[in-house]
């Protein structure tokens, strides 16, 4: 990575990216939608979109700003993970979206990279932002300023919902058809598997949307559409079926919440917060 205080500021042009009603309902597949879900998984209606969606469309501005920055996708863990939405999402668009390196934290073996994107219809509507914090490897100790505090801790009594659900065992090879095709979700054999018990882990972004849809179903009925915001840090890996058990506290449009798995009682997303639309 460049000199890590020089990479603030770095941005994109503003970088198209055109979908359909399949690619989201794929996306939906992905995160484990089921036929439960119908609303997210069929044309006749709609179909709705759920929020985090927007990691797709945002995915190639990240790369493109990772690159201008001298950032090695080989080096870096995906340390937490933010979408705010205006309005709920349409089923098809043209989205253009440009991406900024908008903070760098020294966090002294590792280097965390805020990097924020924004999204606007062809039309120029503003639609929604993307905030990735990106955790560089082995370049930490350059004397910046630490990360500051995570909000976002959970309240301190019982939990309002519980929501278990178990990924399949083919969830991230589901997954992957999104965009994502970096071989730790996949290949056995990859020299990077051998650190996760020699298993392909499932995508941290994948598990953030089953969170984000045990969320829905908790406080909006299922209607994930209501979802203004909702961020997580990703803490443990997952692995394709496991058991997904996310706690979940609400106080008017605010909530919290936190996933573990029921295998081992890791918290994989800690830290969770999530926001419902006004009214």
């Amino acid at each position: 990575m460049a000199t890590t205080a020089d990479i603030i500021g770095t941005t994109t042009d503003p970088l198209a990216f055109t979908y359909d009603a399949q690619r989201t309902t794929l996306y939906a597949l992905g995160i484990g939608a089921t036929a439960a879900e119908l609303d997210y998984l069929y044309e006749r209606r709609g179909p709705k979109v759920f929020p985090t969606f927007a990691v797709i469309p945002a995915y190639d501005a990240l790369m493109a700003v990772m690159a201008r920055s001298d950032i090695s996708f080989d080096n870096v863990v995906h340390g937490h993970q933010k979408v705010s939405v205006a309005r709920p999402i349409p089923p098809a668009a043209t989205l253009h979206t440009v991406a900024t390196v908008a903070a760098v934290y020294d966090m002294k073996k590792m280097a965390q990279v805020v990097i924020t994107t924004r999204s606007h219809t062809a039309e120029g509507e503003h639609l929604f932002d993307t905030e990735w914090g990106i955790l560089v490897l082995h370049s930490g100790g350059f004397g910046g300023e630490a990360p500051p505090a995570r909000e976002g801790g959970a309240p301190s009594r019982a939990p309002d919902a519980v929501i278990e659900e178990t990924t399949r065992p083919e969830q991230a090879l589901l997954y992957r058809l999104l965009g994502d095709l970096n071989p730790l979700h996949a290949d056995p054999d990859f020299p990077l598997v051998a650190r996760f018990d020699g298993r392909p882990i499932l995508h941290g972004l994948c598990t953030y949307g089953f969170g984000m849809r045990a969320v829905a179903k908790a406080v909006a009925g299922g209607d994930a559409t209501r979802l203004r915001e909702v961020g997580a840090r990703f803490t443990k890996p997952v692995w394709p079926g496991d058991t997904l058990r996310t706690e979940v506290w609400s106080e008017g449009e605010r909530v919290w919440f936190r996933t573990s798995t029921k295998e081992r009682g890791d918290a994989v997303l800690s830290h969770g917060t999530a926001r419902l639309a006004a009214g």
